[in-house]
């Protein structure tokens, strides 16, 4: 069911029945966002999860390393195309009835790919994974922000969300490799279908039924269709990018579709009496910055995670166990600068200064990480840069996302809240496609002229090829700093300002 709109803790339309709570500021809030914690933490680990278990996968059902990448990319391309749909129909339906819908498709899709007896299966639980990650993600990030609207206790809510958020894929690393070491492949995916169950028992009980709204939106079918074919062809053109040249049809052609599907849902927008992603929720300053750091972040990150992986497994020969546990330190820290950013310093000094001092810190751990070689240590080389990345990614993401979903009326919180997480998703499928491609030119690039049949000299190739990573990565991090700090607000969020105050709509 759809949700009330409240004008205040405890209001509710003369409608509602008397034993549906409307308030959002009930006893159960804290379990509720362990709830949404746990849902948001099986999003973004399932990015990763799978990923160091697809060496197992292969020899099991016997598919090509060409075919490896659609593993991945089955999931990005659903994901990241329908997550404005779903953010638009949970305000429609209601956010708690898409929360349920998109735990049970999750467990479902989860146990399918689980028992996938050969790789077409596979690759279509992987699809349906994306589908209904579509489905929790905004829901999940929208359920947030409306049942947190008391200053103190919003910012501890989302220092812990935006925790989740940035640490979510080392977290699915270090919990792939176990699984995959310890028990086989097919855990990475039964393992949802535990945690799905959980959380639907919790949402059942612990989220509260709502009285249906008067201002429900429509649904902008013209609008969905272009939106969802353009991020389509935009994260198919990046993800054919990784193992095609950019000029084959299949990278540009799709790209190229996809912007000009944009920007003709961008147009209509303008004319669409009920537009699927109103204008005004992200030409809001600091909604605005908050998206573009976001997608920027999601881009730069993937140096850290991907290139970080790569060499700590191939070059200092790290189990898949203890690659996740190499990135805990910075889990640490993105978690506990998420804390402090979010709950101390963002209600003084807003999200401007945190933004660009994180974008930079993270900038400096990129650069930081140049610096390995074939006779690094954890210690010496490793350690000090992920914590510097764990830190700015801490003083980003949380604030941002409080930022982000500040001020935006009821019927807006869905889509304004899946705008969040397609910024973040097109960044990663972006950065994961053109660092690489970047890391290949350099690889390539180094070998002309060496002995390329020594194994010292691909490993200094590939340690070459990282190192470019690292700085496109670094500064991909500089460029957000500079616009970011240019785009959002001066000063501490305004209660008094309704762009910058949290919303108190159920």
């Amino acid at each position: 069911m759809a949700d009330v709109t409240t004008t205040g803790a405890g209001a509710q339309t003369a409608d509602a029945p008397p034993s549906v709570s409307t308030d959002p500021h009930h006893a159960r809030r804290w379990f509720i966002l362990g709830i949404i914690g746990l849902a948001q933490l099986m999003i973004v680990l399932d990015v990763t999860i799978v990923n160091i278990a697809l060496p197992d996968a292969q020899k099991a059902l016997g598919f090509s390393n060409g075919d490896r990448q659609w593993i991945v990319t089955a999931y990005s391309l659903a994901f990241g195309s329908l997550l404005l749909l779903f953010g638009r129909v949970s305000d429609v339906i209601g956010r708690r009835a898409m929360f349920l819908i998109g735990l049970v498709g999750f467990a479902a899709a989860s146990a399918l790919g689980g028992a996938a007896p050969n790789f077409e299966i596979l690759v279509l639980a992987r699809a349906l994974q994306g589908v209904a990650g579509a489905m929790l993600a905004p829901a999940a990030l929208s359920l947030l922000s409306t049942t947190f609207t008391e200053a103190k206790e919003r910012a501890t809510a989302f220092a812990v969300f935006g925790g989740i958020a940035g640490s979510g894929a080392a977290i699915g690393m270090l919990l792939g490799g176990v699984l995959t070491e310890f028990l086989n492949w097919r855990w990475t995916l039964f393992v949802n279908v535990g945690i799905s169950v959980i959380a639907i028992a919790g949402a059942a009980v612990l989220i509260p039924r709502h009285a249906r709204s008067a201002d429900r939106p429509s649904l902008d079918i013209p609008g969905t269709v272009l939106v969802s074919a353009g991020l389509f062809g935009i994260v198919y053109g990046f993800a054919n990018a990784e193992s095609h040249p950019w000029s084959a049809p299949g990278t540009w052609g799709f790209l190229a579709a996809g912007v000009v599907l944009l920007v003709a849902f961008t147009f209509w927008q303008t004319r669409s009496k009920s537009p699927l992603l109103p204008l005004r929720v992200i030409l809001e300053r600091n909604r605005g910055g908050s998206y573009l750091a976001m997608f920027l972040t999601g881009i730069g990150m993937f140096g850290v995670f991907l290139f970080l992986n790569y060499y700590l497994q191939e070059i200092l020969k790290y189990s898949p166990v203890m690659t996740g546990v190499a990135f805990l330190p910075m889990v640490a820290a993105l978690m506990i600068t998420a804390t402090i950013s979010t709950t101390q310093l963002y209600p003084r000094i807003g999200a401007k200064i945190l933004v660009f001092v994180g974008m930079l810190l993270a900038g400096g751990g990129m650069v930081w990480l140049t610096g390995i070689s074939l006779n690094s240590s954890y210690v010496s080389n490793i350690l000090g840069p992920i914590v510097l990345v764990g830190i700015g990614m801490g003083a980003i993401f949380a604030p941002a996302m409080n930022a982000a979903t500040s001020g935006v009326e009821a019927h807006d919180a869905g889509v304004a809240s899946a705008m969040v997480n397609t910024a973040q998703q097109i960044g990663g499928s972006i950065g994961t496609a053109l660092l690489n491609s970047l890391a290949a030119t350099a690889l390539t690039n180094y070998l002309v002229g060496k002995n390329a049949g020594s194994p010292v000299v691909q490993a200094n190739a590939a340690i070459h090829s990282y190192v470019v990573a690292f700085w496109w990565a670094a500064a991909i991090f500089g460029v957000g700093a500079f616009i970011c700090g240019l785009i959002l607000k001066s000063g501490k969020p305004d209660p008094a300002d309704p762009d910058a105050a949290p919303a108190i709509h159920a």
